[in-house]
């Protein structure tokens, strides 16, 4: 801010601040965006603030609650080159602020310079003096005995004591300091809180509909009680359903996609809506809303959560295309333009048209439709397709939503453009799906795994990361078999604190596409039911509780800023770790990615930056295998048969000895 500008706003001592502050951070596009933090997280801040000349400076972190019109503040301390960091804890749900104010410490620098003038043998005459002045104002600034005791130490300055001078009154003055020619910086930054889930969370989705024994009958909620147990043991913590609402007659597509549907075909989930309702109904061979809060208090009571898919498009039968067909787009010759993704043509769903005049009815209407499923229950949304819909649009919903019910997590589906995937996340969506799903060598999970959790992204992207979904079963787990899918789900489950599976498909290794060169599951379950033996003796059922248990017992696995990639001597072999700050969880991951032949090599570890001593054995516990290995020095050797196990998951342990010489692992 520039003197004149702040004369022009009433600033008259502007051109008397001599403090600049500078490059606060965290700090996303100036501040335009929050960064993201859980309950009881400390947000770390730092900034640069300095002054011409060589005066002593205070610098202050300020930060408040929304709603609260009081700031709190902590000092900030120097860390070098003009850098001050400080932080604060955010304990709430909801929406932060924090800023940054400083000022020149006239008690400091006058302290400073006495210092260097007894060492100087100079006459302390004048000097104290000038000290009993500013100790004497601040009297006048502090209260009670605090104000006694601050005039007391001025008179004694004026007499010539300088042994008055000591760290007690340094803190007292620091109390009361003279803030009349503070800088503030211009900039208030936000924080947006969330719960702990939104950090931490194991996915699991299933269609209910194809819970059922025979594909000639429709699944129903009240069907799922033993599908939700078998999630609860398995690990997970949130079971997410595609739409469950009532499902177009109109141009439904038939089994494997195709575009004739036959008289018993169950069309896509996701060409919502017909004559029985539209985004507030449940499909009625599902059951009813009543059936629906029941299921997920059955969830809530094996301590699962249930997540909605939210799609905003609808089938040429949804009510909102009769009521409000301002809402869609007319093509020439007058019939509403269906959804395409050229040569892909999706007869079965019309989108909404968001350039509409009446868009804001339209935004309203779709908040409430989440409102709606709120109140059934759902603290979580998986959103379909973000990336097509205005972003101020999601701003608005999950700003609206969040206002209200600041525990509401919302995932983005968005497999787009990196630059739109994280304005997606900038402006509030909790998580995100991911380019994880084809990332598969080395070098390119080492560079995408970095930019995630080592850069400024870190701040506002939450990773998601899933092996497969209904719409994407990528090459690997097509050629890989088996072991493929064991190595994308240590993968999934270690480097991301957030993963999720699509259940049955994962579970059985299900690795047939439509055709060559297809992602599209042969018989896909997006258009037709299927009968899943989860009971089948190759079920990957007890490995992933393994996987999901670790996740649980080990808090290193349970967020992402401290993963850090290490060297192996193998481009096959990718080796990571993860730790918890106080580095009494550690834990090492060696993977093999290959699903075809053992590969072997040598990682080397940071011995240094994990506390470990070089000069001692320690004890490598492979959680996966339950195996426990004695390494010795940073570089240690691993062999991985992807057809056994293609992974470790180790816990390393430091050697300790006792006082009656028992040596053991901690």
């Amino acid at each position: 801010m520039r003197p004149g500008d702040a004369n022009a706003n009433g600033d008259r001592d502007a051109g008397r601040r001599r403090v600049v502050i500078e490059d606060v951070t965290p700090c996303i596009d100036g501040g335009r965006f929050p960064i993201k933090r859980v309950c009881g997280d400390h947000v770390v801040v730092e900034a640069a603030a300095y002054a011409d000349g060589h005066d002593a400076i205070a610098c202050r972190l300020r930060y408040r609650k929304d709603g609260n019109d009081i700031w709190s503040e902590t000092p900030m301390a120097p860390i070098g080159d003009d850098r001050w960091r400080a932080a604060f804890t955010v304990n709430e749900l909801g929406a932060y602020r924090y800023t940054v104010t400083a000022w020149v410490d006239a008690f400091e620098s006058w302290r400073r310079d006495l210092a260097k003038r007894i060492d100087a043998e100079q006459d302390l005459g004048m000097p104290l003096a000038v000290g009993a002045r500013l100790v004497q104002q601040a009297a006048t600034r502090a209260a009670g005995a605090d104000a006694a005791q601050l005039a007391a130490r001025a008179a004694q300055l004026e007499r010539g004591d300088a042994a008055v001078v000591d760290e007690a009154l340094a803190a007292l003055m620091a109390q009361y300091p003279d803030r009349g020619l503070a800088t503030l910086y211009p900039f208030e930054l936000g924080v947006r809180v969330d719960r702990a889930r939104a950090r931490f969370s194991a996915w699991y989705e299933f269609f209910p509909r194809s819970v059922t024994s025979d594909v000639a009958r429709h699944g129903r909620l009240a069907d799922c009680t033993e599908r939700l147990r078998q999630a609860a043991a398995m690990g997970f913590d949130v079971v997410y359903l595609p739409p469950i609402h009532p499902i177009g007659e109109t141009n439904r597509k038939g089994k494997n996609n195709a575009e004739t549907a036959q008289p018993d075909d169950v069309g896509s989930p996701w060409a919502i809506g017909s004559r029985t309702g539209g985004h507030r109904a449940l499909h009625p061979q599902l059951g009813t809303l009543d059936d629906f809060r029941r299921f997920v208090e059955q969830a809530r009571a094996l301590e699962l959560e249930v997540a909605l898919d939210i799609a905003f498009q609808c089938s040429p039968d949804h009510p909102y295309v009769t009521e409000h067909p301002e809402w869609f787009l007319k093509r020439p010759d007058g019939s509403v333009q269906y959804a395409e993704n050229p040569p892909k043509k999706y007869q079965d769903i019309y989108p909404i048209h968001f350039e509409t005049d009446a868009w804001q009815p339209l935004w309203d209407e779709l908040t409430d439709v989440v409102l709606f499923w709120i109140g059934q229950g759902v603290r979580i949304f998986r959103v379909d397709n973000p990336h097509t819909k205005p972003f101020a649009f999601w701003e608005y919903l999950i700003g609206r939503v969040k206002a209200a019910h600041p525990d509401v997590i919302f995932l983005s589906e968005a497999f787009t453009r990196p630059k739109v995937m994280y304005r997606l996340a900038k402006l509030g969506f909790t998580q995100s799906y991911t380019y994880f799903t084809w990332r598969n060598t080395k070098w390119d999970l080492m560079q995408y795994f970095t930019e995630l959790t080592q850069t400024e992204v870190r701040e506002y992207f939450r990773p998601n990361l899933w092996p497969n979904t209904p719409d994407i079963l990528n090459e690997y787990l097509q050629v890989g078999g088996r072991p493929a899918f064991v190595i994308r789900l240590a993968l999934a489950a270690t480097l991301g604190a957030n993963y999720g599976i699509y259940g049955p498909a994962f579970e059985l290794h299900e690795n047939r596409p439509r055709e060559p060169g297809s992602e599209e599951y042969l018989d896909s379950e997006k258009y037709q039911i299927r009968v899943w033996d989860v009971e089948r003796a190759d079920s990957l059922r007890e490995l992933i509780a393994r996987v999901n248990r670790i996740r649980r017992d080990n808090p290193a696995l349970h967020e992402d800023g401290r993963l850090r990639f290490h060297h192996a001597d193998n481009d096959m072999i990718l080796c990571y770790s993860k730790t918890t700050p106080d580095l009494r969880n550690l834990i090492v991951v060696v993977v093999n990615l290959d699903p075809h032949h053992t590969q072997s090599g040598w990682v080397e570890l940071p011995l240094a930056d994990f506390d470990l001593d070089p000069h001692r054995p320690y004890q490598a516990h492979d959680l996966l295998s339950g195996a426990r290995y004695l390494w010795s020095g940073a570089r240690n050797f691993v062999q991985l048969n992807p057809h056994g196990l293609p992974a470790h998951i180790f816990r390393l342990r430091r050697h300790i000895r006792s006082e009656h010489d028992f040596d053991y692992y901690l």
